[in-house]
């Protein structure tokens, strides 16, 4: 796969934020990006389980208000809330812990959709080590794969693994990371950490070791 890593880490817009969930200190990150297609394929792309393994994971479950599902081999949760085509919430459950994911769908000028992803968590040992990147990376292979998807509907999802260990892989969960750090620090997060958080992130998605600082 050839792929324009600077493109695609452009076309994201990243933010974090601090606020308080259910009375307990929460962050919370958000991710756009907009696609060169309508809101009602961006929709389905999103929510249909046929789609959903394209660009994403498996799915299992009930695909609807107040159903569970499960996508393979990561999280599962329950939909809080589904106004189709623009708005999607569920809850986030991984390893034990809950948390909370809000999509937004929109149009975005002539022929374009948008998406606006928010996954807020509690505060956490987790966040303090990884900060927002954590979380952050992940999502935006998402998005990523979502664009490959809809630039080439019908091609298999790129192997995670083998996306990793490449060179553009690599370069693309890196320059996420460094992203992630420095939206970080426009939040209000310490420098240092912020960028020891990054590195922590790119040591984690390449399985590469941690650079000195």
């Amino acid at each position: 796969m050839d792929l324009n890593v600077a493109r695609h880490l452009a076309a994201v817009e990243r933010s974090v934020s601090y606020r308080e969930r259910d009375g307990e200190a929460a962050s919370a990150i958000t991710l756009a990006r907009s696609y060169a297609t309508s809101i009602e394929n961006l929709w389905d792309a999103l929510t249909r389980r046929e789609r959903l393994p394209r660009w994403f994971l498996p799915v299992s479950g009930e695909l609807k208000l107040g159903g569970r599902f499960d996508f393979e081999g990561n999280a599962g949760g329950t939909i809080t809330a589904c106004e189709a085509p623009s708005r999607l919430s569920v809850t986030w459950e991984f390893g034990g812990d809950v948390s909370w994911v809000d999509v937004e769908v929109s149009p975005d000028g002539d022929g374009r959709a948008r998406l606006a992803l928010t996954h807020t968590a509690l505060l956490s040992p987790f966040w303090e080590r990884y900060g927002p990147g954590a979380t952050g990376v992940g999502w935006e292979c998402g998005l990523l794969g979502l664009a490959l998807h809809f630039a080439c509907p019908d091609a298999p999802r790129v192997d995670e693994e083998q996306f990793a260990a490449s060179s553009d892989g690599k370069a693309f969960l890196g320059g996420s990371s460094e992203a992630w750090g420095g939206a970080s620090i426009a939040a209000g997060t310490e420098a240092e950490a912020a960028l020891a958080a990054a590195r922590q992130t790119t040591a984690f998605y390449t399985g590469q070791p941690v650079p000195p600082d």
